[in-house]
């Protein structure tokens, strides 16, 4: 032991560090060295660093290993801080089996900021037993070296140095542009799809169709698909009439969508306007029935006839324009006019 101190001494300062280490090192070895096992289970720890820098870490790891069936480990409380290091992680504890034993590994980054030689302790996990007095065990406690900044006195000391400015160019803003052209793109598209869109609705507003130009215009559209000649005759006559329900419904402001064929054709006898059209009106119902549910296949002909008698009913039941009767007062010449119903969309 003598002869160690005087090693020790006669060193120079760096050696000296590395002798009193490597000496701390060995005595905390030999005086905890309590991986042992009462029963089964066994403690074992390691350092994957016995030396750091300031502000760097080290990794230590715990390695726990038990047999369940005789008893279960309790963790070592870890505090976050002891002897002048740091805990800066707490890996989670990782579990391995192999046959009966159960191996707990955990890992623990540590790290300085004082130089020094510290000691990380042993840390005790108490075990407890199916059968017998509970007992405990212990990792190795370890030394760890925390040195400074290795610093070359023999260069003199150098001031601060003040703010370089470096020269910028266009390139150094191409984000900041490309984001400014793609900003006005999108802003141009967005105005004029605006201002086409408003041109769109105030050319639509002044040229509003009438109710029966709207519904002539659908048997147009109608006939344009060709189902019938798609052997879809009845979608064919399904459109068909719900063109002309809708019309009625529309023009006579009485109900027709829920109406039977035989419920329509008696309300066309009630409502005086309609009476001259319910003969037309019989035809166009009763045949499309006919298509739609008793799986008739009409002839061409018929296809197209009854296309003929949609756009009759709808042409000729145009609102007739009535003059009033002369009245006693100067403004009695006036006409009056029935209200002309208009597409309602």
């Amino acid at each position: 032991m003598e002869l160690i101190f005087s090693i020790i001494r006669r060193s120079d300062t760096k050696r000296k560090a590395l002798l009193v280490f490597w000496y701390v090192s060995v005595m905390l070895s030999l005086s905890t060295y309590n991986s042992f096992a009462q029963g089964d289970a066994h403690a074992n720890a390691q350092l994957d660093a016995r030396q750091i820098v300031i502000g760097d870490q080290a990794r230590f790891f715990i390695h726990i290993q038990n047999n369940p069936a005789t008893g279960r480990v309790q963790w070592a409380v870890i505090p976050d801080s002891f002897n002048n290091l740091e805990v800066v992680e707490r890996g989670k504890i990782d579990t391995i089996k192999q046959g009966n034993l159960v191996t707990y590994n955990q890992r623990i980054v540590i790290t300085g900021f004082d130089s020094g030689i510290f000691k990380i302790p042993a840390f005790t996990f108490p075990v407890i037993p199916n059968s017998g007095d509970p007992y405990t065990i212990q990792t190795d406690s370890f030394a760890l070296m925390v040195q400074t900044v290795a610093v070359d006195t023999t260069k003199g000391f150098k001031g601060i140095k003040g703010i370089i400015y470096v020269k910028s160019s266009w390139l150094d803003y191409i984000w900041l542009i490309a984001g400014g052209v793609l900003f006005f793109l999108l802003l141009a598209f967005v105005i004029i799809y605006f201002i086409r869109n408003k041109k769109l609705a105030t050319k639509a507003q002044g040229a509003t169709e009438s109710l029966q130009d709207y519904a002539l215009r659908l048997l147009r559209e109608l006939e344009l698909r060709q189902l019938w000649q798609k052997k879809q005759v009845k979608e064919y006559y399904v459109e068909l009439t719900d063109i002309v329900r809708n019309y009625i419904e529309a023009r006579f402001q009485t109900s027709a969508m829920e109406l039977t064929t035989d419920e329509m054709l008696a309300k066309s006898l009630e409502i005086r306007e309609m009476q001259p059209y319910h003969d037309l009106l019989m035809s166009i119902l009763q045949t499309a029935d006919l298509a739609k549910f008793a799986k008739f296949q009409p002839l061409a002909e018929v296809h197209v006839q009854t296309m003929e008698q949609a756009r009759q009913f709808i042409d000729s039941s145009r609102p007739v324009i009535v003059e009033n009767p002369v009245a006693n007062n100067t403004d009695s010449n006036k006409p009056e006019t029935k209200t002309d119903n208009t597409n309602p969309s």
